[in-house]
């Protein structure tokens, strides 16, 4: 699979920073001049009579030619340590150097390559798999094989509405058109239980998917997008999350992409516990079913279709955004990257198939733009106005040109 177009994370954070650095001075090579006599001779031209003091050497004029390759190698190098001082406090450089808003160098050395186990996008596989993720996705999915065996009708409607509540509500209203987009304001509590909400989905925390879907627009099938389908549909499509990028990646996207998160310490909190709400809400579900029901037949059956099944249905409707929304569907606006309307997404995606008027109105709360583009995530949101839980809903098409 060719990954060779994209951009390191660094790459993004140089084209977003306009931090000043100091210019690198190359090493300096001394020459040994020719001895051809122990007294020193007198210098010609303008410095006769103002003889050089021995064992020092008067600087000698460069040519144009030597001056451009000098002001060429310094600008790589420059670049160099500017990709890396992008990690910031997460991986302090080697040789000394001090990494912050300012690039300052101490040691006049050749910058050695980063350190080994960074993640880097243009070769993703590098660092290896994260196996944690791909044990955690393949749990759900065997899982959800049991379900022929476990049925129950009661088991089907529950599994709906939670489906609805996580998919619908946690991740398509909370963590995409609230806490991505900003389409709408609402209190913080609020903000904290949809991003739980979300987070029960098995899609990653609200940091890591908002992050990851900042990241997404800010480079829309360009170099740079984590999940594009231009290197491959199964890539952008579940494989993307799937190579070991490791703490150091992470916090340096956490603080470029989503600063505003960073700051919460409840959404930190939530980060930190992605997996621990998953335990709470299987055995709350299992002991509670068979409570009401007093039968663990029946009990397994509200644990394999209230959680695996529901998990692997809202994770695919979200992944197929990421990838048949670029690739099949047709277009209502003219805009920098192959973003589609695709029908059968929209319905299943609850609205946020309609991805195409997203990409051209990205902060708006409405994703349906045709009387027959249902959305019914932007009817829960109108809900909550009506409530007074939402204001400042982004109804209207901005003014200016869509990106």
């Amino acid at each position: 699979m060719a990954t060779n177009a994209k951009l390191t994370l660094a790459d993004g954070l140089l084209a977003a920073s306009s931090a000043p650095t100091q210019r690198i001075p190359l090493k300096k090579h001394k020459t040994k001049q020719p001895v051809t006599s122990k007294t020193p001779q007198a210098p010609q031209g303008k410095n006769r009579g103002n003889p050089q003091k021995p064992g020092k050497q008067q600087p000698s004029e460069k040519s144009p030619r030597d001056k451009s390759s000098r002001d060429k190698d310094s600008a790589q190098q420059k670049l160099d340590l500017i990709r890396r001082a992008a990690l910031e406090k997460a991986a302090p450089l080697p040789n000394g150097e001090q990494v912050g808003q300012t690039a300052v160098v101490k040691e006049k050395k050749p910058i050695p390559p980063q350190p080994t186990g960074i993640y880097d996008p243009q070769n993703p596989w590098k660092s290896g798999v994260d196996w944690f993720i791909v044990g955690w996705i393949a749990l759900a999915h065997v899982g959800a094989l049991a379900a022929p065996f476990v049925f129950t009708w009661h088991a089907l409607i529950y599994t709906a509405i939670t489906i609805w509540f996580t998919a619908s509500i946690g991740i398509c209203l909370g963590y995409h058109r609230l806490l991505t987009h900003n389409s709408f304001k609402t209190y913080r509590p609020i903000r904290w239980f949809l991003a739980l909400l979300g987070s029960l989905t098995g899609e990653g925390s609200a940091m890591n998917w908002v992050a990851n879907h900042r990241m997404h627009h800010q480079h829309s099938d360009k170099d740079g997008d984590p999940h594009s389908p231009r290197h491959g549909g199964l890539w952008s499509h579940m494989l993307w999350f799937m190579p070991h990028q490791g703490a150091v990646w992470q916090k340096a996207m956490y603080e470029h992409y989503i600063p505003d998160m960073y700051r919460d310490p409840v959404m930190r909190f939530l980060d930190k516990t992605f997996l621990l709400w998953h335990f709470v809400v299987g055995f709350g579900t299992l002991f509670g079913a068979y409570a009401i029901y007093q039968d663990w037949y029946t009990a397994w059956s509200f644990v394999v279709w209230g959680v695996f099944v529901r998990m692997v249905y809202t994770m695919h409707i979200t992944w197929f955004v990421n990838s048949a929304t670029h690739t099949w569907g047709y277009r209502n606006y003219e805009t920098t990257d192959d973003s589609t309307n695709l029908w059968w997404v929209g319905l299943a995606a609850f609205g946020e198939g309609w991805h195409n008027n997203h990409h051209a109105y990205q902060t708006m709360a409405k994703h349906g733009h045709k009387w027959w583009e249902v959305d019914v995530t932007y009817w829960a949101i109108l809900a909550m106005e009506k409530c007074g839980l939402a204001w400042n809903v982004v109804k209207d098409r901005p003014n200016h040109k869509p990106a």
